[in-house]
């Protein structure tokens, strides 16, 4: 699984890393407070003007933007990406998919059935596929795709180039069932995320040896399983068409062609208005503009009398192509934090950071990104999962909420003190007052953020063996990027209201993640990560304790703050054999918990989607926490027969 900076993420699971690891006992965790209970918020639903089949044109292309035509069509390499999984999704099988609230759900299909048969001694998973399911090659799905699909991703053959293995491991064997449309899958160890696997599933061509796997797949996918097969790449152009698959046996895609296009974030507003592009992720900008192009005449006041009204008033023809396009919009499966790195700097120490989390306001930051995009503008409560999806809890009571005077305190205990303080006062010389009120005897506003950007003052600087507490803001720049520059000025105005200085540094988008994330050369930072069906799985590596590795280094895995506890890690991994639903939710909010207190990642809000949509494309727009369904893409229209 990989953070997001500022792209969109589609809505498979990304690619993780998870390293075995030795099972401890667990340790008690005590109550937190603040997240008794699941949390009742519906999910906000999918915006795609859905339509049936009937009233859909049978008929059309359609062009959807993508960020960069996939390096590869292999899913399960290091450098798939969301166009990877936006390909796989409309041409191979998927087993489950996701509905509006993040939910797997069987695909009948390619599944009639899929369950735990056995428990013990082993886990035994027996899956019945629709006996319509086949290959574009003619050669029905069966138990040599699932066998050679595990073969290559269990780990244990170094020709395989596998950027995962996460579950795959876990297996002893893959055998054929009671009929060729049956399949047996036996554990050596119990997987509770077993809904995970072999999705999506790919031929014994591809899976079955390392060349076919490692290059085979990169550029083309001669055998398919889905809706549509792969067409013609075309570089020059940054176009890759797929097109309508005659020997799918599911619902007919209702769309000839589906192009994927190629169109920088900052181009698409005015690629959707020239008619380049029917579907794009668009920036808050662009969105803005569509709303305003859209935005009904005025009516005749006495101060507009003589003049034209709006619709008589000459439009050049961006904004002409501008009112054939609609705004959908919902909130991503991936939510945005702000990451505090705790290997070096005052930051390596826990009462820092949480003196950071308590200073923010998480709910003032959600409403500045959200509340204008008439989006829901909670703060989000969980490190794992999104309001709505199932065993969702607010576990951020763990860490507790606002509270600037509790900061303080915090970076008073760990030697950071007021320029001009003495030990247990404040710069004025006057006692802490544990009620909220500053050196003068003023109350703390707990509002004062929400109002034009307004902070509290800026509080005397924060000094430690003559040194200032000063962080440094490592933020992205490029298009699309606004709404998160906003976030950092607003966070570093709250921070200054309880002495913490930080020097914002804008960088360049393109190696935001790779030479600052990665590389640990930061303080503080936004960015994102995409929310999963599967946590015990994938969220285990991106809060994975670091471990020293051989050359002294740390192996981080994907945990990129460098925060982690031994006992986050047990409950995770029990989490991952835990085979009772409800058991494992519990152990997933319980890490859950422990990171809000280990204070190295502060989840903000979930990331707002805004998707630009000519006004005749049914069934696609803003698709939420669900799976797309590929073949339902379309145009409104009479069907064609």
């Amino acid at each position: 699984m990989a953070p997001l900076s500022t792209r969109p993420r589609s809505r498979t699971r990304r690619s993780v890393v998870l390293l075995a690891s030795v099972l401890l006992p667990l340790p008690v965790l005590g109550g937190c407070g603040g997240g008794d209970g699941d949390d009742d918020r519906a999910a906000v639903p999918r915006d795609i003007a859905p339509l049936p089949p009937a009233e859909t044109a049978g008929k059309g292309t359609l062009n959807w933007a993508v960020d960069a035509l996939p390096g590869t069509l292999n899913a399960f390499q290091a450098d798939a990406d969301d166009a990877t999984e936006r390909v796989a999704g409309a041409v191979l099988p998927a087993l489950f998919t996701l509905d509006e609230r993040g939910r797997p759900q069987r695909d009948a299909d390619f599944l009639t059935s899929a369950e735990v048969v056995q428990r013990e001694p082993r886990q035994v998973v027996v899956y019945k596929l629709n006996p319509k399911a086949a290959w574009s090659d003619g050669r029905a799905l069966g138990a040599p795709d699932f066998e050679a699909q595990w073969k290559a991703l269990r780990g244990q053959d170094s020709a395989y180039w596998t950027a995962r293995n996460a579950g795959y491991d876990r297996i002893d064997r893959v055998e054929r069932g009671a009929d060729a449309h049956e399949v047996k899958v036996t554990f050596a160890k119990p997987y509770a995320d077993w809904a995970a696997l072999f999705t999506p599933l790919y031929p014994k061509s591809v899976m079955g040896n390392g060349n076919a796997f490692n290059d085979g797949a990169r550029n083309d996918l001669k055998i398919v399983a889905g809706p549509f097969k792969v067409g013609a790449r075309d570089n020059k152009e940054g176009t890759l068409t797929l097109e309508r698959n005659p020997k799918w046996w599911g619902d007919r895609a209702r769309l000839d062609k589906l192009v994927l296009r190629a169109v920088p974030r900052g181009e698409r507003g005015d690629a959707l208005a020239k008619g380049l592009l029917d579907l794009a992720d668009i920036t808050p900008t662009d969105a803005a503009r569509i709303d305003l192009a859209n935005k009904p005449p005025k009516k005749d006041t006495a101060a507009s009398k003589g003049k034209p009204a709006l619709d008589d008033q000459p439009r050049d023809a961006a904004t002409a192509g501008l009112r054939k396009l609609t705004v959908r919009k919902s909130l991503e499966p991936a939510y945005t934090q702000l990451a505090l790195n705790g290997s070096t700097g005052p930051l390596a120490d826990e009462r820092v950071r949480k003196a950071v989390a308590r200073a923010i306001d998480r709910k003032t930051l959600a409403e500045s990104v959200l509340t204008p995009l008439g989006l829901p503008a909670d703060p989000l409560g969980s490190h794992v999962l999104l309001a709505g999806q199932d065993g969702y809890q607010d576990n951020s009571g763990a860490i507790g909420g606002k509270d600037p005077q509790a900061a303080r305190s915090l970076l008073a205990d760990a030697g950071w003190r007021e320029k001009g303080a003495g030990r247990g006062t404040k710069a004025s010389g006057k006692p802490a007052d544990a009620a909220g009120k500053d050196g003068a005897g003023k109350k703390e506003d707990p509002k004062s953020d929400r109002d034009g950007g307004k902070a509290a003052p800026a509080a005397p600087p924060r000094i430690k063996d003559g040194k200032k507490l000063t962080l440094r803001f490592v933020v992205p720049d490029g298009a699309g990027t606004e709404p998160l520059r906003g976030v950092a000025d607003r966070i570093a105005r709250q921070l200054a209201a309880i002495g913490v200085g930080t020097k914002i540094m804008k960088v360049d988008g393109g190696s935001y993640f790779k030479d600052h994330i990665a590389a640990g050369d930061y303080d503080m930072a936004l960015y994102s990560w995409p929310a999963t069906a599967f946590p015990a799985t994938d969220a285990r590596p991106v809060f994975a304790k670091p471990q020293p590795a051989a050359d002294g280094s740390l192996l981080v895995e994907q945990n990129y703050t460098r925060v982690g506890t031994d006992q986050i890690d047990q409950l995770f991994d029990q989490a991952s054999t835990e085979l009772d639903a409800d058991a494992s939710r519990d152990l997933i909010a319980r890490a859950d918990a422990r990171i809000w207190a280990a204070a190295g990642s502060i989840p903000l809000y979930q990331r707002p989607e805004l998707t630009g949509v000519r006004k005749t494309v049914v069934n696609a727009g803003a698709f939420g926490l669900a799976t797309p369904r590929y073949q339902d893409l379309g145009f409104r229209g009479q069907a064609a027969g």
